[in-house]
């Protein structure tokens, strides 16, 4: 299966006409963002976990890094609740599950393979620092693969995505306008290596996930 799986192009999903796709288990749709693969796939998706579902205990063979935007996701490590930013390596296992129902951010077989740093963020308890005009940023992660952050954008910002080594952008809250499309809430954006563009936010501003630096090589299927 191969979804906006050409990395050397810009691809954009939004929400309202991205639709949900069943997983193997009861209860647990998606909304697929980009994907390489079956199953076991490179993917960046949308999951939405139906109150009362769970997964099947499984290795992250190839990692896993996850946003909870909605609800309260659970596993045997603890409770997550809305804003809990965290990333299981390679070789890291658990058994997902919600009794309340969430939704949640993820991206699959997305990290060197040698990684082994457990995260844990609450970032509604991070501190944000103004870090350009109309732009305060909280730092989630950073390694010689990648940087994550969590931004806010003042009401009406220019902002400069600038992506030498490609660039990814999901709106948690408000909006902002790129490349003539409104992205929303649970909208995403992902810029392929040396593109450069300006998002204007909305009226109310936008706080968005940007991942940057992670697109330096084509990314392929697993290999399993």
């Amino acid at each position: 299966m191969n979804i906006n799986a050409d990395f050397d192009k810009r691809a954009s999903a939004h929400a309202a006409d991205t639709p949900w796709v069943a997983s193997p288990m009861a209860g647990v749709d998606r909304r697929m963002l980009d994907r390489i693969g079956g199953e076991v796939a490179r993917a960046t998706t949308i999951v939405r976990f139906a109150p009362g579902s769970a997964f099947s205990p499984h290795v992250h063979t190839g990692g896993e890094e996850f946003l909870v935007l909605e609800g309260v996701f659970q596993d045997e490590h603890g409770d997550f609740p809305v804003g809990s930013y965290i990333r299981n390596p390679p070789q890291s296992s658990h058994t997902p599950a919600s009794a309340p129902g969430c939704t949640i951010f993820v991206k699959l077989w997305q990290f060197d393979l040698a990684d082994r740093t457990h995260v844990r963020t609450e970032t509604t308890d991070g501190a944000y620092t103004q870090t350009a005009k109309g732009v305060e940023t909280l730092p989630l992660f950073h390694d010689d693969h990648e940087d994550v952050v969590m931004e806010r954008w003042a009401p009406g910002a220019q902002v400069t995505l600038d992506a030498p080594d490609g660039l990814e952008v999901l709106v948690l809250d408000g909006d902002f306008n790129e490349g003539g499309e409104t992205f929303a809430p649970q909208s995403w954006l992902r810029l392929p290596q040396d593109a450069c563009s300006t998002a204007q936010a909305g009226p109310d501003g936008a706080k968005v996930w940007i991942k940057r630096g992670h697109l330096k090589t084509t990314p392929s299927a697993p290999k399993v």
